[in-house]
């Protein structure tokens, strides 16, 4: 006969709430190499005298900015980007409890301590932080590898201006305004001997008209209409020019304003500009209102960032390195980049500060293989003592003319035209032009020569291990801030708070690299 197990008392663990229990110091709770500690030492350390005289004194008390400064970056570590979230985790989370010793800012303070209060300041704050890293080791400041990604801006992405449709529909309002003008304009003896038989300056097609101008031109018809007694149609056009040209053309040169010479701009956010932003791997894009984010790396360390509204690397590189010089005091020595930055502006300016030039140039990679296209600059040879190009056809390409070229940021430079006699019956033809033209080249000597020795620089040893490097640098950082931490698009908006926001990922990164260290830990 089977026999029965007797059953067993249950055990629970012991349960009971609000017994006064140990450890009762939160710093307890803390693990010794934890990223909040790495957080709480790195800006412990540096000096915040720039951000504590934001604050006047008077009135109520303020939140310590160290503690709103250690708050935030640690906020950023755990993909808390959110002064919502970031309120919430200081009421419930013990590590934020910890590091903020128990004081609890709303969100709205929190949202004008980083958006109000750190600007200016955060550029400071990364560099100090940065020569901490300089101090333990972790930066070096030799190798300096950049690149660009596209961060989508928090602005509709269904209200645009458009450059092109401001300058079409602004043209169109001055020649109704012209019109009109001219209408009802009465032209006296004394303007016959004054002008002869141009037009009126104010309407004459030469003039621009802008609203200035046009508010003169409304007064002295409102003083004719004054002087002249009851004249429909003048009082018609006076009326039209008051409530319907005038707020359009004011409208349009305020939207010029804000354009500023981009081609477009988020009317949510002015200062964001529409990119051609990619849709995660599925091989599309769609124009979006972005920012264009350049980020320096070593070691894949941020050692610089910067914020841009137009949607190429090449101008950007000039003005990153200038901020990056300002913000430490120096630029490092190498810089690694790829071809999108080869142009003979960026090759001058690093010669111009003695930095040693890693950057690709277009053709650098077909000039790897060796098949090369025909319509390569270099298929063709160039014959100094006749001042004429060689193609491989054996056809002479002479020189016309020297003309001067302006690049997008003002940098002045020379280009050479070339143009072949004839290429009829040329059989390279269709691997050398698309146009139904002889073939034509354009040549910069001085460029030219500069990528010789950035070709040098690249093929040398050191440029090769700089160049396989290259690929996971940058790279892994735009990968982690996307990928793992979530981070597609800036909450803030406007130039000056979308850099914070950067600046405060980067701070972010960097701390939890070093996390896995106690270097930083005091």
């Amino acid at each position: 006969m089977k026999k029965t197990r007797r059953s067993e008392a249950v055990v629970f663990k012991p349960y009971a709430q609000g017994q006064l229990q140990l450890p009762t110091d939160l710093e307890e709770l803390i693990p010794e190499k934890h990223v909040v500690r790495v957080v709480d030492a790195a800006i412990e350390r540096i000096d915040l005298r720039r951000l504590m005289s934001r604050y006047k004194g008077g009135g109520t008390s303020s939140y310590h900015p160290r503690m709103m400064l250690k708050v935030l970056v640690y906020a950023y570590t755990q993909r808390l980007y959110s002064s919502r979230q970031i309120a919430k985790a200081l009421r419930e989370n013990v590590y934020f409890m910890w590091l903020s010793g128990n004081s609890r800012p709303d969100f709205r303070t929190l949202n004008r301590f980083r958006g109000e209060v750190m600007k200016g300041i955060l550029g400071d704050v990364f560099a100090s932080v940065l020569e901490l890293l300089v101090e333990a080791g972790y930066v070096r400041l030799e190798a300096y590898f950049v690149d660009g990604t596209k961060l989508e801006a928090n602005a509709n992405r269904y209200g645009w201006v458009w450059a092109k449709s401001t300058r079409h529909y602004k043209g169109r309002l001055q020649e109704k305004v012209r019109a009109l003008l001219q209408e009802v304009e009465r032209v006296n003896e004394a303007e016959d001997e004054a002008y002869g038989e141009s037009d009126l300056e104010e309407v004459g097609e030469a003039s621009q008209l802008d609203s200035e101008e046009l508010e003169r031109k409304m007064g002295e018809l409102n003083e004719r209409l004054e002087g002249e007694g009851k004249d429909k149609k003048l009082a018609r056009a006076v009326k039209k020019l008051k409530t319907d040209y005038l707020p359009r053309l004011k409208k349009y040169e305020e939207q010029e304003r804000k354009l500023g010479g981009r081609s477009s701009y988020a009317k949510s956010d002015p200062e964001a500009t529409f990119m051609q932003m990619k849709d995660g791997g599925l091989g599309r894009s769609s124009l979006r209102p972005a920012y264009n984010v350049q980020v320096g790396t070593e070691g894949q360390f941020v050692v610089g960032y910067s914020v841009h509204q137009r949607a190429g690397d090449q101008g950007c590189l000039i003005p990153h390195l200038d901020q990056l010089k300002e913000r430490l005091g120096r630029l490092p020595g190498k810089v690694v980049a790829d071809a999108a930055y080869g142009t003979e502006e960026n090759y001058a300016y690093l010669e111009r500060e003695g930095l040693g030039n890693y950057v690709k140039y277009r053709e650098f990679g077909r000039e790897q293989h060796s098949r090369r296209e025909g319509n390569a600059r270099d298929a063709f040879r160039f014959e100094e003592s006749t001042n004429t190009f060689i193609c491989r056809a054996g056809r002479r390409l002479d020189y016309v003319r020297t003309r001067p070229y302006i690049s997008e940021n003002g940098y002045h430079s020379q280009r050479r035209d070339y143009a072949c006699r004839d290429c009829a019956g040329c059989s390279h033809r269709s691997g050398c032009t698309r146009g139904v033209t002889n073939r034509t080249l354009q040549i910069s000597f001085e460029l030219q020569a500069m990528k010789q020795r950035a070709r040098e620089n690249l093929l040398s040893p050191e440029g090769v291990s700089l160049r396989a490097r290259r690929g996971v640098e940058v790279e892994s950082v735009f990968g982690r801030w996307k990928q793992n931490w979530g981070f597609r698009r800036f909450l803030l908006r406007g130039q000056q708070k979308v850099s914070i926001e950067l600046g405060l990922l980067g701070l972010a990164h960097n701390l939890s690299k070093v996390s896995a260290g106690t270097k930083l830990v005091s």
